[in-house]
């Protein structure tokens, strides 16, 4: 599986960002934490350097990763799912403080420590649904930076803001 720059772009870039998002968003939370991995998995490498600034990002971000470090595999798959759905709880407003590009470094760096086992690491067998399958494939059929606009929204929109929860 590819996702890379020299894919077609769809013809009205401002409908298909918000499409591939609306998709992911409809999706069951486990498949969207499913797609999230999927999609570091693949694309790891290149998100760090679309987070102008990522290592700076961080270490912004570091106190929350080692905060989500410390807990238990449970609690940590849990901190997860309450991000994807809006819980609202002192952890999920500390990440909802972080800007866009903080949040996609926070998760770049999730992604690293879920590969080492660090966090709770995905099972080795595990498989995307048939419907986040075909999510992917949307995302596929995106430009990079149109990639790149999807993670941050998703990213973005997750956690609580205190100012305005």
């Amino acid at each position: 599986m590819t996702i890379a720059a020299d894919k077609p772009v769809y013809s009205n870039i401002f409908a298909a960002v918000p499409d591939a998002v609306a998709s992911i968003q409809r999706l069951p939370v486990d498949d969207q934490l499913g797609l999230l991995w999927v999609l570091y998995e693949n694309m790891g490498g290149l998100v760090t350097p679309a987070a102008s600034g990522a290592t700076d990002r961080i270490k912004l971000a570091g106190n929350l990763i080692y905060q989500v470090a410390n807990l238990s595999h449970e609690e940590q798959l849990q901190f997860m799912r309450d991000l994807v759905v809006g819980t609202n709880n002192a952890i999920t407003r500390d990440y909802g403080c972080l800007t866009s590009n903080n949040k996609l470094a926070f998760w770049y760096q999730l992604a690293e420590w879920m590969r080492s086992g660090d966090v709770i690491p995905v099972p080795q067998d595990y498989q995307l649904s048939a419907p986040a399958m075909a999510v992917l494939n949307k995302l596929i059929a995106l430009g990079f930076n149109q990639q790149i606009a999807v993670l941050r929204l998703i990213v973005g929109k997750m956690g609580i803001n205190p100012l305005t929860a």
